[in-house]
């Protein structure tokens, strides 16, 4: 192994925002399709890649139970806020 794909420098999954996990997710899936890395680095950052959108997903659901829509009285403005419908 040579520890290109290592953890030395990356951040740790569970503390990245969405923003963060995303655009790796997204470099990872360039690296990933462009098939210029090693088959050993393309499994590790593969697994790295699963992680990444584990954690988008984790934290869309989070954000989606958390907004609120905005309700509107007849004439337009705001007359308070509900919960977002969530589907199951």
């Amino acid at each position: 192994m040579s520890g290109d794909a290592g953890d030395s420098g990356q951040t740790e999954i569970k503390d990245m925002s969405f923003e963060e996990a995303l655009v790796e997710l997204e470099t990872i899936v360039e690296k990933l399709e462009g098939g210029s890395v090693p088959l050993e680095q393309s499994i590790a950052i593969y697994e790295r890649g699963e992680q990444l959108k584990n954690r988008c997903e984790t934290l869309l659901r989070a954000a989606e139970e958390r907004i609120e829509k905005i309700t509107l009285k007849p004439d337009g403005t705001a007359s308070g806020t509900e919960p977002l419908d969530v589907e199951d």
